[in-house]
């Protein structure tokens, strides 16, 4: 049973709801099918994972009326238009508002089955980095001001000694900042500091181990 995510098809149309149910489930991905965007709309909020499977031309809300809706309350899981009469257009106007793909009907089934893979993928990765950069979040909140400028000279190179003269402070006042920096981060050393720090977006790039500055 594949566990990255559900499939969400939304298309008006019975027989093609009950053909991609078939298609999906048979290669072990959990499926949802409802037959326009007010329904989907009033039963799956953003939180939960995967990827649309979209009718472009739908009755009242349209795919494209949609997926306008869903980048207004953030939620940016990957939407892939099915259509069967695309055009020029608004295959432009998906493709900017962040549409993951785009198949004409009726859509070969390998095709298909390709790009929702691809699409469960980068949305379990956006979830995950999203999950990453709140927690750092959360352990960079608890710094304090001098430790959070501590931080950023200790992941831009400087020593101990460098630190305290350009504060105008002691050596041993610079261990006890870092020392209570590494514990509320939960970092085990200055690259996984720089990471989370990154992650928070306290610094503009992470470090890397040929990068990463000496710990005295």
């Amino acid at each position: 049973m594949n566990d990255t995510g559900t499939i969400f098809i939304v298309d008006d149309d019975l027989a093609v709801r009950d053909s991609l149910e078939s298609l999906f489930g048979a290669a072990g991905y959990a499926v949802e099918a409802y037959p326009d965007a007010k329904a989907f709309l009033g039963a799956c909020g953003p939180q939960r994972p995967g990827c649309l499977v979209l009718d472009m031309q739908m009755p009242g809300m349209s795919g494209l009326d949609l997926q306008a809706a869903l980048v207004e309350r953030g939620d940016s899981r990957p939407i892939i238009f099915l259509t069967a009469h695309g055009t020029v257009p608004t295959t432009v106007r998906a493709l900017k508002g962040g549409a993951f793909d785009f198949l004409e009907k009726p859509a070969d089934g390998g095709a298909l089955l390709n790009l929702v893979h691809r699409a469960l993928q980068r949305d379990a990765e956006e979830r995950r980095a999203a999950a990453q950069h709140d927690l750092a979040r959360q352990r960079c909140d608890a710094l304090t001001e001098r430790e959070r400028e501590i931080l950023q000279l200790v992941v831009a190179g400087n020593s101990n000694k460098e630190i305290g003269r350009q504060l105008d402070i002691s050596h041993r006042t610079v261990e006890l900042h870092r020392m209570r920096i590494m514990q509320k981060t939960g970092a085990q050393n200055v690259i996984e500091l720089a990471a989370i720090a990154h992650a928070a977006g306290l610094i503009p790039e992470p470090l890397t181990p040929d990068t990463a500055p000496e710990t005295s």
